[in-house]
């Protein structure tokens, strides 16, 4: 889609078409004859980005829920934005720091967090290098009628007088797939963090993986995950910092969430301890956060091995922080051993986890009997769970806890 194309979808008649695509067939089957009836009355390319508007709606649904239906998007800009759940988290943060403030955004993209700040009332301007990016954007800030302004430019040459703060989003994608070096997001975040500095307060997303080391003195990092899986990490900078240096904030689903943080407690490294009777998972915001020995306070456990982020307790205390699982036995890692005994207990439906261990999990399935047709036919439910401690690998045999 190019621009001139996105411009002619929002005129009253792209506009009509994109409502008429929306109603048309868009399955695989369907797709080639939805084209075909609708370019004989619309411009060939008009078609095609209504097309792929209608497409990339239904895919971002995922990120952005009902929402999703009046937006606007491009592939990239999708597969780059913050869900709406954690970029409300994130908006709250601003709004109940900074009450009234005015925030530059670099680096906005399609401008999830520029809607979600202006949800939680505070006004601001976004910057995106690409065109065609920065009028999707303004697309989006429009449709909400919210107090937000998208303009083209460079996020290294903006200067941010007349804000209050600075949120920025360099770009961690390139043709070749996803950066990890901090030195080579698109600005690098030594050159965003510097900018960060003209202004009182700041916050910089970053990639989850990001190094302890690379976070400055002075600023707050935060690792978010919803409903268990890690979606994104935040430097949280000046007036917007805590005192905490890091937390872990879990949200347990994107619509209405619950909201848990973990901040750490002055506590030494976890014990090691023999194999007890629960197994508890921490969640991976904890382990990015390096908090794993406040969950383990938390259950009153310690590790069985001091290099791996399980955690094992004779007590069961539910906590949002990890999953538990009942230990029914604890195995030498042997795939033939393994699988008599899976039979034995008449296993119909396996999940395989694994930590500290180079086992392929697709391939230890197959090997115990659950490729293919083979995997969810009755039988019991078990949970195999694959570790080491020590040099020894080792096998659990578990059964997940429910949540509370």
């Amino acid at each position: 889609m190019d621009i001139v194309s996105f411009r002619a979808l929002r005129t009253p008649s792209g506009q009509a078409l994109l409502g008429e695509a929306s109603a048309a067939d868009l399955s695989e089957d369907g797709l080639l004859a939805t084209a075909t009836h609708l370019r004989e009355r619309h411009d060939p390319a008009l078609v095609a980005a209504a097309l792929t508007q209608v497409r990339l709606r239904e895919r971002a649904r995922v990120k952005f829920g009902p929402d999703a239906d009046r937006m606007y998007f491009t592939q990239a800009g999708l597969e780059q934005s913050t869900r709406a759940s954690v970029a409300a988290h994130r908006a709250r943060r601003f709004a109940t720091r900074l009450d009234g403030a005015r925030v530059l955004e670099l680096g906005c993209g399609i401008g999830a967090d520029l809607l979600a700040r202006g949800r939680a009332g505070l006004a601001g301007e976004g910057v995106e290098v690409d065109p065609l990016t920065a009028e999707v954007a303004q697309a989006n800030v429009a449709v909400f009628g919210l107090d937000a302004s998208v303009r083209v430019g460079d996020a290294t040459k903006v200067t941010p007088d007349g804000f209050d703060a600075v949120f920025a989003d360099p770009g961690r994608r390139t043709a070749r797939g996803r950066v990890f070096d901090p030195r080579s997001y698109e600005p690098p975040l030594d050159v965003v963090l510097e900018m960060a500095q003209k202004v009182p307060a700041a916050c910089v997303k970053v990639a989850p993986g990001i190094p302890h080391k690379a976070v400055p003195d002075g600023a707050e990092a935060e690792w978010v995950s919803v409903h268990g899986d890690v979606k994104e990490a935040a430097l949280w900078l000046g007036s917007l910092a805590g005192d905490v240096g890091r937390r872990a904030t879990l949200l347990s689903s994107d619509t209405d969430p619950e909201v848990w943080t973990l901040t750490p407690q002055g506590l030494d490294v976890p014990d090691v301890r023999a194999w007890g009777r629960y197994l508890y998972e921490p969640d991976g915001a904890v382990i990015r956060a390096h908090l794993v020995g406040e969950v383990a306070e938390l259950v009153g456990g310690g590790l069985a091995d001091p290099h791996i982020a399980y955690i094992t307790s004779d007590r069961l205390c539910p906590t949002p922080f990890a999953s538990a699982y009942e230990i029914e036995d604890v195995l030498p890692f042997s795939v033939k051993r393994l699988r008599a005994e899976l039979r034995r207990r008449e296993v119909g439906v396996l999940t395989v986890k694994k930590r500290g261990s180079a086992v392929d999990v697709d391939r230890l399935r197959r090997d115990l009997g659950f490729g293919g047709r083979r995997a969810g036919r009755g039988g019991t439910e078990s949970t195999v769970v694959v570790t080491r401690v020590g040099r020894d690998p080792v096998a659990l045999l578990t059964r997940p806890v429910p949540a509370p």
